[in-house]
């Protein structure tokens, strides 16, 4: 009954997240016809047909977050052009982008889940873009653009900046979707879940001055870094003018029971066969490693600029905190993979940095080479999490009281070490 009254109550707050024009679908049915065909049965991607799982449901259900999914189809049907469809796109991604934020923070009930738990906005996210896939309009639109724009705006993309204080420091963090799902669906992901619960928030830095976080929380997909979105996230942010950070820094999971600060990005994708979340594969290997398409020009590796022994001095507990300098490279002249603990040798072709050859490794390259262009002066790199761990042994029960105090107590220690990375130096 008390899951039942926060339910209830959540759905009765969503009119006051949703914007007023999209808010209602009731223009949409008697009287009015409808915009729309019958839904296409149209085939999803890997990662839309996970939603076939009903525990996807239960936890978009049990965050309050339902009437995104099932209001989102009848919104789409009122809709008559492609500009219109793109309003709609971003008011509805912006307003779940608000309401994640809000609820990981503790500003809007809803459900019995921990409030920091990050897997609702991802499913509902996705439940909503497979409803997009579906959708039969009566005149011609681009979905893929539509799609972009709505995954930008749910991610924290858009109508995201940093409020204007004098003095405030400005912290700008990446995060990342849940990952490894055909393995285990109820995977959350910590990065993720730190992005929602820190966006926004002011924060007193280890010297007593104050700072501002700003989160997006990207994607675990190729396709999607190809297109850009990892540049479109920082670019804004390392351009001079209000928008501009102090600090960047890219966030992900990582080791089982320790953070790492990566010390070296690699330019390479080398992670197959490990595959992304549509089941993508990179194309590169760790014996013939790729760069990926649409990356700009750059170093082999990338060296990160935060200040590492400040952090690592300050910030233990409850994990340790140790910097990373391992890579893989092909060192000049050869053609086989060498591990190195120290770093880099000169002239070497990149397999993989600190962060392996995959996606977290990715997005600390990208948002690197993107800072030493735009902002070389500006602390940036990349940090690990530890593995997310405290999943019930029943596969049917979505969250226990070890799993939440992780994820809590991983959040607890990244704001750690923001507060003493973003210190002026």
């Amino acid at each position: 009954m008390m899951f039942l009254r926060r339910a209830a109550s959540a759905a009765a707050l969503l009119a006051t997240v949703l914007p007023v024009a999209v808010a209602s679908p009731a223009h949409a049915t008697a009287g009015d016809p409808s915009t729309c065909r019958p839904p296409a049965s149209v085939p999803l991607d890997a990662e839309q047909a996970r939603l076939a799982d009903p525990r996807t449901t239960a936890l978009v259900e049990r965050a309050g977050f339902g009437d995104f999914a099932g209001r989102f189809p009848a919104a789409l049907c009122t809709t008559r052009s492609q500009a219109e469809a793109e309003r709609l796109l971003a008011s509805w991604g912006q307003a779940l982008w608000q309401a994640s934020v809000r609820r990981a923070q503790a500003q809007r009930p809803g459900g019995d889940l921990a409030p920091g738990d990050d897997r609702p906005l991802y499913w509902a996210r996705l439940g909503m873009t497979a409803a997009l896939a579906r959708w039969q309009p009566q005149f011609t639109v681009d979905r893929a653009a539509l799609r972009s724009r709505f995954e930008d705006a749910s991610r924290g993309l858009t109508d995201n900046a940093f409020r204007t204080a004098p003095g405030v420091r400005r912290i700008f963090i990446s995060g990342f979707d849940p990952f490894g799902l055909d393995a285990e669906i109820r995977r959350a992901n910590p990065s993720g879940s730190a992005a929602l619960q820190l966006n926004g928030r002011r924060v007193t830095l280890a010297d007593g001055s104050q700072a501002e976080i700003r989160a997006v929380v990207l994607p675990v997909r190729y396709a999607d870094f190809d297109a850009g979105m990892v540049e479109r996230a920082f670019a804004p942010h390392l351009a001079a003018g209000p928008a501009a950070a102090d600090i960047i820094t890219t966030v992900s999971q990582g080791y089982p029971g320790i953070f790492t600060l990566e010390d070296w990005a690699g330019r390479a994708r080398s992670a197959d066969p490990y595959p992304d979340n549509a089941n993508a594969l990179s194309g590169g290997t760790r014996e013939r490693p790729v760069t990926a398409p649409g990356l700009g020009p750059g170093p082999e590796f990338i060296r990160t600029t935060l200040p590492a022994d400040a952090v690592t001095a300050a910030v233990q507990t409850p994990y340790p905190v140790l910097l990373n300098r391992k890579v893989t490279e092909i060192p000049a002249g050869g053609t086989a993979p060498v591990d190195r603990t120290d770093g880099p040798t000169p002239g070497s072709r990149a397999v993989a940095g600190g962060g392996g050859g995959y996606l977290s490794n990715e997005v600390a390259y990208r948002s690197n080479r993107l800072r030493a262009e735009l902002a070389p002066h500006l602390p940036g790199g990349h940090l690990h999490t530890p593995v997310l761990t405290g999943l019930p042994a029943d596969p049917q029960l979505l969250t226990g009281p070890e799993f939440e105090r992780n994820e809590s107590a991983i959040t607890a220690e990244i704001r750690a070490v923001l507060q003493h990375a973003a210190v002026r130096r």
